[in-house]
């Protein structure tokens, strides 16, 4: 769907989305925080507990650690690895790759468990994919788009040559 190396365009309709579904899994998980955040470490949305939390480190932070264990997996033979987890004293981070460009970090405490946020991360990652097939159709049909406006045999006249065409 996406290369490790492409930009991600994010549009309203499409982030409103992604929203909805992160605070929907927030609630179905009785989770704290929910992030979701690309392999470069850019925040793409955030619902939850946030106030108190450095949301910039914590996406970079989180884009770091994939990319270790990732080094980790390769040095084992495994490609990578799509799930890991972080039991604390009194908080738990789970993080999740989702379609290969994505990292979905959610965080909980005692109010919930593993077993029900492995659960509603599934579907999640199922809706997210969803929204991430419809973002790379939008950028597909904007390039065809730009492709076709570009072929038109007066794209590359400019006003100046237009000028010097009736001087």
């Amino acid at each position: 769907m996406f290369g490790p190396q492409s930009s991600l365009v994010m549009y309203d309709e499409e982030y409103q989305r992604i929203l909805s579904i992160l605070e929907k899994m927030l609630r179905e998980s009785n989770s704290k925080v929910i992030f979701l955040v690309d392999k470069n470490g850019q925040l793409i949305a955030a619902t939850g507990e946030t106030a108190n939390l450095d949301t910039t480190s914590l996406a970079s932070l989180t884009a770091g650690n994939i990319a270790a264990t990732g080094g980790l997996a390769k040095l084992i033979g495994e490609k990578e690895f799509s799930i890991l987890f972080h039991e604390g004293e009194k908080d738990n981070i789970h993080i999740s790759i989702v379609g290969g460009r994505v990292i979905l970090v959610v965080i909980f405490d005692q109010r919930s468990s593993l077993g029900l946020v492995r659960l509603r991360v599934k579907k999640t990652s199922l809706d997210l994919a969803g929204v991430f097939e419809d973002l790379a159709k939008k950028a597909m049909a904007q390039i065809a788009a730009a492709g076709t406006a570009s072929a038109s045999p007066f794209a590359e006249i400019t006003d100046d040559d237009i000028d010097n065409l009736f001087n």
